[in-house]
């Protein structure tokens, strides 16, 4: 887990601004609604454990700690359990009404391996009659033979006026793994800076997914296929499954 993009204290800068609440961030808030404690596995900068932090008992886990340090100093992070550990073999002594791993986080988990390790720690940590939920992009789209490119002028970190742009390159995966690597770039005007990182990311199938979860002792209750709620279908862009203890 030494991708830059989240290890980089320059780079972890942007990382807000690209990612600001949307509809996943409001299903998470609405579905953690009757959780008395919560455990954010993949937290990055804690934006969302700390929107949930304020009625409940809230733990975020993170590897890279250039993304808890925006997590410990932003608004109701105080109010946050923040631990610096991998999700594949972290182990809190303590089991949770809700365990959630989103943003795709998921996704860094490259192997099967990696991917029931992760799924045996969630499974570590519920409740008896606890919940868990998380995603991962759904391969049926190929997402990831899409090339993005973007200039956008945005509010930088220290209210500064930070321009800049981003493209990502991503390449199919190899047939035998699922693995899509893809580039990120940023250049901030003011000062010509390029920054640069290369990362991975896997696309498991829903069916993978499925035999994993029961291997680990996980029964899913509902496939969804999208943030609104919407049941998983073949063409979905989401595969995320909620479930519970088996």
């Amino acid at each position: 887990m030494t991708d830059r993009l989240y290890s980089d204290p320059d780079l972890v800068q942007f990382y807000d601004i690209e990612n600001e609440g949307g509809v996943d961030f409001d299903y998470c808030v609405g579905f953690a609604r009757d959780a008395g404690s919560v455990l954010d596995l993949g937290c990055g900068t804690g934006q969302l454990a700390a929107a949930l932090a304020d009625r409940r008992s809230v733990t975020g886990v993170d590897p890279a700690p250039a993304m808890l340090d925006i997590a410990r100093r932003r608004a109701g992070g105080q109010r946050v359990d923040w631990v610096g550990a991998d999700a594949r073999n972290v182990r809190l002594g303590r089991r949770f009404d809700l365990v959630m791993l989103t943003g795709h986080a998921f996704q860094v988990f490259l192997t099967p391996e990696d991917r029931e390790a992760v799924l045996a720690t969630i499974a570590a940590h519920l409740a008896p009659d606890g919940r868990f939920i998380f995603d991962t992009r759904n391969p049926a789209t190929e997402e990831w033979l899409a090339r993005v490119d973007a200039g956008k002028i945005r509010t930088g970190p220290e209210s500064s006026r930070i321009g800049w742009g981003k493209s990502v390159e991503r390449f199919p995966p190899r047939s035998a793994t699922g693995v899509v690597t893809y580039s990120t770039h940023y250049e901030i005007s003011v000062s010509g800076r390029v920054l640069s990182a290369e990362s991975k990311i896997a696309f498991p199938a829903k069916e993978s997914l499925a035999q994993m979860l029961d291997q680990t002792g996980l029964a899913v209750e509902e496939w969804l296929g999208n943030w609104r709620g919407e049941p998983h279908a073949p063409t979905s862009p989401e595969i995320i499954p909620i479930g519970r203890l088996r």
